[in-house]
């Protein structure tokens, strides 16, 4: 059906915009949570530790802010 000849539905038109917003939002999150963790093990690497002693500290402690 040609769009122009249906009505236009502003609560269809907000869901859509809401939902499309929280997957963009949720997409950001993850970009921002990969980018943190990137960071978190570039630092302990800086910090000269070995293999066994980044993965204990990768499985035990959560990226810093």
């Amino acid at each position: 059906m040609n769009m122009l000849m249906t009505e236009w539905n502003w609560d269809d038109a907000k869901q859509v915009w809401f939902e499309e917003g929280i997957e963009e939002g949720i997409e950001q999150g993850v970009v921002k949570g990969r980018k943190k963790e990137r960071e978190y093990f570039l630092r302990l690497l800086d910090q000269g530790l070995s293999v066994d002693e980044i993965k204990h500290h990768l499985e035990q402690n959560a990226p810093c802010a």
